[in-house]
């Protein structure tokens, strides 16, 4: 996707400075999705969330024990405050106690809210943020607040957001909009709640997945004039923001955090190779030892959910289009297959492609019973839900994001969280590894709104290698890991600075 890539050196005074900036010149044409809602929809089929972010689990609360509708209810904080929905502001200190055990595992963050907190380099900034509304969002949003900014966050994700933190934060003074089992309606509400306000407008923005700059670019384009730039950090928001700009209605500067070596290397593979596996076991109890389990897609995703199940003894096949993915599956051990030549046999399916129609109806009419179908990849797209909807299959509710889809002849499958994101909808993702991940975005944020005028134009760009360095760096005191330092002599052999960065921008690492 980000191939031909143009180097450009810049140079500046801003809070980060930025020695190499690829710029990217491939993009594709911005979607256009239709916006017909209803307000009591069970699936959020129009909006598609992060592939790779934040955390989420079952909220202290279940959305269940109460059916009213938070925007039906009248809430005000301590202060008296009601600029904020969420389910229950009595919930606070609960998710404060979430919240504070989140500040453990995330040293980085909280190095950098200490660093920085007295110059305050986002003092000014007014950051409309969507994503996912977990302990560690709220970690980045109190240390981004501790940075001078303000900040008015919505959920990209119906299923992921805590309702306890979402409390905690709107007891803090952060106008939050978000609950767990939102509809499609609530969901684009709760957007246009943190967009659309009298007497405040956002100067950033920090996405997951694109649905907030899409509502911005639809509803209110000359938000734009002032709006300074765009942080994004999934595969399908940089997909959309490429596609904005080669067809030219990018109108600001955009950072692609997803593509960032820190996001990829670690969010996307330790991530999920941990995740997997609890989201599994808890929507399903299920043994992995000797089960058959096929993996559509051997990117990071995929590569450290093939790693985890392997580990646990299950046999691994992988599906995968792109022949040096494919090459990788075969040297790590694992059979690479068409899905059509495993449906029939194997006990559960996960989806980690990006893509759309990976699993369609007819692997789901040959699929064997209680196999277990799950996505890992690009938000509820790669399982073809829509088509099991039909008169003639029964669906049963077993537990929260577990279904039973029941064919004619008593066959059924075992579909979890409706095909949305497993780890995000029914687990929760390690604190750590999101340390790195917000460290970035903050860092994004830091750079793009201090940058001086015209070192960033109308387009995507990547993160300098000496930011990912400098995010990495901040995680090793925790190992207590100490780096070897390159003597004078050395350094000028490999022609780098013995500060870095220490690879070249094509380095694969």
């Amino acid at each position: 996707m980000l191939s031909n890539k143009k180097k450009y050196i810049v140079n500046g005074n801003s809070g980060i400075k930025a020695q190499q900036i690829q710029f990217a010149d491939q993009k594709q044409e911005f979607n256009k999705r239709p916006t017909k809602i209803g307000r009591r929809s069970l699936s959020r089929s129009i909006s598609q969330s992060s592939t790779d972010s934040y955390s989420s689990a079952a909220s202290y609360t279940d959305s269940s024990d109460d059916e009213t509708s938070p925007r039906d209810k009248q809430q005000k904080n301590s202060k008296g405050s009601s600029d904020f929905c969420v389910k229950n502001i009595k919930q606070a200190e609960f998710g404060r106690r979430e919240i504070e055990i989140a500040e453990q595992e995330m040293p980085a963050l909280m190095a950098l809210r200490k660093r920085a907190q007295g110059e305050k380099p986002l003092a000014g900034a007014k950051i409309v943020g969507c994503t996912h509304i977990t302990a560690q969002t709220a970690v980045l949003m109190e240390t981004l607040g501790a940075l001078g900014a303000q900040c008015r966050w919505a959920a990209c994700n119906i299923y992921s957001t805590l309702n306890e933190v979402a409390a905690a934060l709107a007891e803090s003074g952060f106008p939050v909009f978000a609950w767990k089992g939102e509809s499609e309606d609530d969901f684009w509400w709760c957007i246009d709640r943190c967009v659309n306000v009298e007497g405040w407008q956002p100067n950033m923005i920090l996405d997951d997945g694109g649905d907030l700059t899409h509502w911005i670019y639809k509803k209110y384009p000359n938000m734009f004039k002032k709006i300074k730039g765009i942080v994004e950090e999934s595969v399908t928001g940089v997909h959309r923001l490429y596609q904005l700009s080669k067809a030219g209605k990018l109108c600001v500067p955009a950072m692609n955090v997803n593509d960032s070596v820190t996001k990829q290397k670690f969010d996307n593979l330790y991530c999920c190779r941990e995740s997997i596996l609890d989201g599994l076991k808890r929507t399903t109890d299920m043994m992995f030892g000797g089960k058959q389990v096929v993996v559509c897609g051997y990117g990071e995703v995929g590569k450290g959910c093939c790693a985890a199940l392997k580990a646990m003894g299950s046999i691994v096949y992988v599906t995968e289009i792109d022949p040096i993915c494919a090459l990788q599956a075969c040297m790590d051990g694992f059979r690479l297959v068409k899905l059509n030549e495993v449906i029939r046999q194997v006990d559960i399916v996960i989806t980690c492609t990006g893509n759309k129609n990976v699993v369609t109806r007819e692997h789901l009419d040959r699929m064997k019973n209680s196999c277990i179908v799950c996505n890992m990849g690009h938000s509820n797209t790669e399982i073809d839900v829509a088509s099991l909807r039909t008169p003639e299959l029964t669906w049963e509710r077993v537990r929260s994001q577990v279904d039973h889809v029941i064919w004619p002849d008593g066959k059924r499958i075992v579909l979890l969280a409706e095909g949305r994101l497993l780890n995000l909808s029914c687990s929760t993702v390690p604190t750590f590894v999101l340390s790195i991940t917000a460290t970035t975005q903050a860092l994004a944020l830091i750079e793009l709104y201090n940058a001086p005028e015209g070192r960033y134009k109308q387009d995507v760009y990547l993160l300098p290698k000496k930011m990912d360095e400098y995010v990495a760096s901040l995680h090793l005191p925790t190992f207590d890991a100490h780096l070897t330092e390159l003597t004078d002599e050395q350094a000028k052999y490999l022609g780098l600075n013995k500060n870095g960065p220490f690879k070249p921008n094509y380095y694969r690492y």
